[in-house]
């Protein structure tokens, strides 16, 4: 019988080294194939081979080739593997693969389990291949929560971010992990983020100042270090690892690394990215003040615009020009502009609206306030069980009754949560002064916004599109949807009782959505 062997490991070091305790490696797979098809008296024909590839899914160069050899030239009477988890660690790829197999004429024998065929050995092959599967994502659920507990405690679970480096230190026979400033590249990233607050550079613009100025990658043993990408730039400057917090999956904490920069510093910078960003607006050295906020109705993709014989201006979808093949008519930007004005003037809040709107939503914080009150008791409960632990510390260590080092170690504990009680009490303290303050500003806002926006200059009006609007949909040169930011459909939302707020016509368009 002709017969192929597939041989993976899922990690480089298994495929780099002999044996290891994570897995069987390459060397000792093949063998123990080769061994049982000598014993069986095959005749071997193929090898296939995935270096350091997952079997959580079927995706694989070689499975993938070895697959399509046995459907196309059916000269393969029986696949050989160690185990079956080499072959699939999810048990709808493990059958589909079986199924092709199956069509094929084509055996799956695993040399370590050995399964019979018939009904028996079937049921046993698919309680393996199940076991596979919950080894697999038992295996995944482990490590992740093995990661998030780092986050948790401050650490950083991954490669450093650039500007940093991954150190390891041994200690009482142990490594032990941490991060640390890179000494070479940490004064580049902090030029970064004080360039980009000036709001004078673009991704591109300050990636090629930075490469002007030396900065470079990390690079590898296969890739020298070289210029740092644009997009790279961006996810450095919306990283908050940078100014000492630790964010995973949503989770954020004070990290134990030394910052780079400033709190102020990235406050400036996040507020560049998001009058900038927030629309999707690149930076233009003469860009419409509709750019970035106009998108098309039909397929979604975003408007640009274009001047005719040097005079007439006119707005276009840009998926015309890709594979999306558009066919959403030209608009002329007066039109445009005319529309988007209207909008304004649709949705500005009639002062008895803008009242009672107002009147909603501190009733909404008075209800915030009283869980406020009642977390700060907690928090100001916990403050003095911490500082009656401090001097039961002292006292205990003065009457030699722990050593120096407990006593310093919890004392760290105790600073640690008193800093973090601190904090938390001040931002209770100051939230909801921000709130109220941030929702009475828009509320006058939106009830002024038509006026406001009629006789503001292009830069402010930019602005206003930005700050109401995530994106204006535009079909068939008519407004077909608004998608409002966070704040501003709290005023516009569908949920709002409209019959109990709205006194008026016009601030109910049918055709917005609202």
């Amino acid at each position: 019988m002709k017969c192929v062997i597939y041989l993976r490991v899922s990690t480089k070091e298994q495929a780099e080294k002999a044996d290891s305790k994570e897995g069987y490696s390459i060397p000792a797979q093949r063998d123990a194939c080769v061994k049982y098809i000598k014993e069986k008296g095959w005749e071997l024909i193929d090898e296939y081979l995935d270096r350091g590839e997952s079997a959580r899914s079927a995706h694989r160069p070689q499975l993938q080739e070895m697959l399509g050899r046995i459907k196309k030239q059916k000269d393969v009477q029986v696949v050989i593997v160690h185990k079956i988890d080499r072959l699939a660690r999810n048990m709808e790829d493990h059958i589909t693969i079986k199924a092709i197999l199956k069509r094929a004429n084509t055996s799956l024998v695993s040399v370590v389990e050995n399964f019979e065929d018939n009904a028996s050995g079937h049921l046993v092959e698919g309680i393996h291949a199940l076991m596979a599967e919950f080894y697999s994502a038992n295996l995944g659920a482990e490590t992740k929560k093995g990661m998030t507990q780092k986050a948790k405690q401050g650490g950083w679970p991954e490669m450093a971010p650039l500007g940093y480096l991954n150190v390891q230190t041994p200690v009482s026979g142990r490594l032990i992990r941490s991060i640390e400033v890179d000494e070479e590249r940490a004064p580049f990233i902090k030029k970064a983020f004080e360039l980009y607050a000036t709001g004078d550079f673009s991704y591109k613009e300050l990636a090629d100042e930075l490469y002007t100025l030396g900065f470079r990658s990390r690079g590898t043993s296969k890739r020298p270090p070289c210029k740092v990408h644009q997009s790279r730039i961006g996810s450095v400057l919306a990283n908050p690892f940078y100014k000492g917090i630790v964010r995973w999956n949503e989770i954020e904490t004070k990290g134990n690394h030394k910052p780079l920069i400033s709190k102020d510093l990235w406050d400036r910078v996040q507020e560049v990215i998001k009058v900038r960003d927030q629309a999707g607006e690149r930076k233009r050295k003469h860009p419409h003040y509709l750019r970035g906020s106009v998108y098309c109705g039909e397929c979604g993709s975003k408007m640009s615009s274009l001047t005719a014989k040097n005079e007439y201006l006119y707005f276009y979808c840009l998926g015309q020009k890709k594979q999306k093949g558009c066919k959403q008519k030209y608009i002329a930007g007066e039109n445009l502009e005319k529309l988007i004005e209207n909008c304004y003037k649709a949705i500005q809040l009639p002062e008895n609206v803008r009242v009672k709107l107002k009147d909603r939503f501190e009733q909404e914080l008075l209800k915030r306030e009283s869980n406020t009150i009642q977390e700060q008791q907690f928090i100001t409960r916990r403050m003095t069980k911490l500082a009656d632990q401090r001097l039961k510390l002292m006292d205990a260590y003065y009457d030699e009754a722990i050593p120096l080092e407990v006593l310093k170690k919890e004392q760290n504990r105790i600073s640690g949560e008193m800093e973090d009680c601190q904090g938390r009490l001040e931002v209770l303290k100051a939230g909801d002064d921000d709130i109220k303050s941030m929702l009475n500003l828009a509320l006058d806002m939106a009830s002024k916004c038509h006026v406001a926006y009629t006789k503001a200059s292009p830069k402010v009006r930019r602005m206003f599109n930005q700050a109401f609007f995530k994106k204006v949909s535009i079909k068939n040169k008519k407004v077909s949807e608004l998608h409002y930011t966070s704040l501003f459909a709290l005023f516009f939302d569908p949920g709002l009782n409209k019959e109990d707020l709205v006194a008026g016509a016009g601030f109910e368009p049918a055709t917005f959505g609202l």
